[in-house]
Order: C-alpha cells, then structure tokens, then sequence
C-alpha cells in the first residue's frame, strides 16, 4: 500500500514545462518567420524538445509507480468511476443523478456524446455538479488508507499547437476554395482534427472569416452527386465537432452561413448528415440566445420533419435539439405550430424513444394549443397505456403530469380515466408507489374523481 505524499506532484516541475513550452514556441515560430535558416535557433529548439522529453519521462515513472503501488481493485465500487473504473479525484454529478470522475465525462462530452454513459438517458442539460458528499468519502478512505490523491492539475489538458499546425490548418482552409477533390481532401482531415483536438476546434474562434471559409463548398453546390454528399457530410460534421467548443458556440450560431446550412442539411443528404445537423443544433443551443436565434430562423419545422419520418439513427439527436429549443416559450409556440404534438405522439404510440418524447410532450403541455392538440390527437389513452406497460418512474412522472393538464382543461376526457381506473386501478398504484410529484398528480385526479361520484350518489 501506498504512503502519504508518494503521490504529489512537484509544482515546479509543472510550471517548468509549461514555461518550456512557452519559449519553444516562440522559438519555432521565430526560425518559421526568417527567410535564413537560424542554426543556433534550431539548436536551442532541439535542446528545449530534449528537456521536455527528460520531463515527460519523469511522469511516466511518476505515474507507472502509482498503478504499481496502488491496488485500484481494493478500492470501494462507489468511489470508483464508471467510465476510467478507478478511484475518482473530482466527483461530479450529472443531470441524471450519475456521478463521474470530472475529467472522463468531460472527455465524453467534448466527444459529443448527449447521454448518461451508464442509463443511456439524454441529458437535459450538461451542467456538472461537484458531488461534495462522495469527496468527503473518498478523502476520508484515502486518509484511513495511507493514500494522497494527486493534484488535479495532473488530469488538465497540456494540449499546445505548433506554428507548424497552425500553418497547416490554414491550408486546410484554402483547399476550400480549390477543386472538389481537394475540398473533399481536406474536410475530411478537418473533421479528424477537430473531433479529435480541442485545440483545432478553438482555432476557428480565432477570426470570424474561418466559418464561412470552411463551409463555402456548401453555398455552391446542390449535392446531386453521391461525392457532394460526402463532402456535405464530412463539413456538416466538422460543423457539429467546433460547436462542441463551448467558446465556439455563439460565434458558430451567429455566422450567417451557418443555421440555414444545418436546416438544408436537415432535410437532405446522408443519414448522418442529418442526424449530426441535429446533433449541432442541439449542442449550439445550450446558449440561450442560441435559442432564439435558432428558432426565428425557422429551424423546428424540418427537426420535426425529420422526427416524422422515423429514421432511428437520427432520431435520438433530432429529440434532443427540440427538447432543448422548446426550453423558451418562444420555441414551444413554434413547434405546436408545426405539428410536433401529431410527430411525437405517433412515435411514442409505437413506442419509439418514449423517454425523450415525453419529456419533450410535457414541456409543451403548458401551452393550451399543445393540449388541445394531445386531447384531438388520442393522448389519453397513449398515456394511460404507457403508465400501465412502464417501469421507469420518469415516464410515470411524466404521462400523470400531462394527463393531469389535459382532464383539467377537457371535461370530456375524464370518462376514460374513470374507465382506466374501474379497470386497471392505473390511478391509483400511481398515487401510491409513484415519484413524489406523480403521487401529487394522481392524487388530484382521483380526488377530482371521487368528488363527481359523490356528487352522482347525492344526487
């Protein structure tokens, strides 16, 4: 077992190849920016690369005498993370209640992924909550154990461009303007680079020119032959991995070129064109004044579009951009007017991602439109259906809530709950063993219930 302080992490080690790193760079771009080859610059250079590989290599001792040392499979299952399976130094939680170690989710997340890596469910949003209590846990075994956390500067991202990328990246970008072939050549390595580098996705923040260069092949063209529909995928999808950057996200909303190209892209082209058009809708309206400018630009209508035709590669992404535009009461005006009521009732009536569905119904069952729309539309009985075949609380929660609105402002409806509760007692299981706002739900509708059948007897 490992003793206090084996782990910690000299400090001036740190600071001294960050420092390195800083010259060296100066240094390159120095003998990059001269016309005559600087010999003592490039030998001072080599030197720097040499002390920074004599770094590198004390870290990996460092850190090959941890796992050496440490037995991780002695350590408790709730102190560990579910995605890197070891001892977590940064709990978070995330908005499914899951608990992660800080920098593996957000790793996860910068790699576009939009669900909980353990349940699977989409995530409302990707806020990460410091889980104090599992850090006061772990510390306190840590400390009965004989073992010190490392620093949490040892898990920060010490990614550095080079002049030489940067040089690169620009070449990238001029193909653009070149022939089809070498537009396809080099959108296919943009899209590597930026799903793979933070820092390639931080470069297009650098001038708003750097957008509307990567994207011009799509204002020229059509896409009728399957080597542009390539090329529209491979740009729609670096499009998706720049939005991941959230510095990137209101500059990439904002650029003219930029929505209208997601929404063509929405209703042409390869299945993962569109599913990723979705997928950057979604991410780049994580901003609220995303949002807005999102929605006035007309793009719930070909979303919901492509949530009608069913598409299941698409479709997960697709829900996620609604639930997350329809977040503003704007939004919610938006997609009742185009028809997302009929969209995603028919697809939870064939059981098709019932949990993003209803989450997206019940936000919108606070317009009296949408209601009246769920009440024309068979939702009734969908619902009833759904609380009686569901084990998962969430969607029980969720169906009572709108069942709730819908009775509560139909009159007409309340014979089939009457019926559902006669036959299957569906009420009230729900109002005993449910979530604490599905029991308040059921029990206002069986107290409504019971209220006309007293009035019936007095009567």
């Amino acid at each position: 077992m490992a003793k206090s302080g084996v782990f910690e992490r000299d400090p001036t080690t740190v600071a001294k190849a960050m420092e390195l790193k800083k010259e060296l760079q100066k240094l390159v771009k120095a003998i990059v920016d001269e016309d005559d080859v600087n010999l003592e610059a490039i030998d001072r250079a080599h030197q720097m690369l040499c002390d920074l590989k004599e770094l590198k290599l004390k870290k990996s001792v460092f850190l090959k005498l941890h796992y050496q040392r440490f037995d991780h499979g002695a350590v408790p299952e709730e102190f560990k993370c579910r995605l890197s399976k070891e001892l977590m130094r940064d709990p978070v939680i995330i908005a499914t209640g899951q608990t992660y170690d800080r920098p593996f989710i957000q790793k996860w997340l910068k790699s576009g992924n939009r669900t909980c890596p353990v349940t699977q469910q989409v995530l409302s949003h990707t806020i990460l909550t410091p889980n104090h209590l599992i850090r006061e846990m772990t510390a306190q075994w840590c400390k009965d154990h004989g073992f010190r956390l490392p620093d949490s500067v040892q898990y920060t991202n010490e990614e550095v461009l080079t002049e030489a990328d940067r040089i690169h990246f620009i070449s990238l970008l001029g193909k653009m303007s070149s022939t089809v072939p070498k537009q396809k050549e080099a959108a296919k390595e943009l899209r590597l680079l930026t799903r793979q580098m933070p820092s390639f996705r931080a470069l297009f923040g650098e001038s708003v020119d750097f957008i509307p260069q990567l994207l011009s092949p799509l204002s020229k063209s059509k896409f009728q032959t399957d080597f542009h529909l390539e090329l529209q995928e491979d740009l729609i999808t670096t499009l998706l991995n720049l939005s991941i950057h959230d510095n990137n996200k209101k500059l990439v909303a904002e650029t003219p070129v930029v929505i209208p190209l997601l929404m063509d892209a929405l209703r042409s082209g390869t299945i993962e064109t569109r599913s990723n058009a979705a997928a950057a809708l979604f991410t780049l309206s994580a901003l609220d004044s995303n949002k807005e400018l999102i929605g006035k630009s007309g793009a719930l209508k070909p979303l919901i579009d492509l949530l009608n035709e069913g598409c299941s590669l698409a479709m997960r992404d697709t829900a996620s951009a609604i639930f997350n535009l329809c977040i503003i009461h704007e939004n919610k005006l938006r997609a009742v007017r185009d028809g997302a009521v009929r969209a995603i009732l028919e697809k939870i009536k064939s059981r098709t991602h019932v949990d993003e569905l209803l989450s997206i119904l019940a936000m919108l069952s606070t317009n009296q439109k949408a209601i009246e729309d769920m009440g024309k539309l068979g939702a009734v009985p969908c619902l009833l259906s759904v609380l009686r075949e569901t084990s998962c609380g969430r969607n029980k929660e969720n169906s009572i809530a709108i069942l709730h609105t819908i009775c509560f402002s139909d009159r007409s409806k309340w014979k089939e709950i009457r019926d559902e509760e006669n036959v299957f007692g569906t009420i009230s299981q729900l109002a005993q063993n449910g979530t604490s706002r599905a029991k308040r739900k059921a029990g206002g509708i069986l107290e409504k219930l019971n209220r006309a059948v007293h009035l019936t007897h007095t009567a």
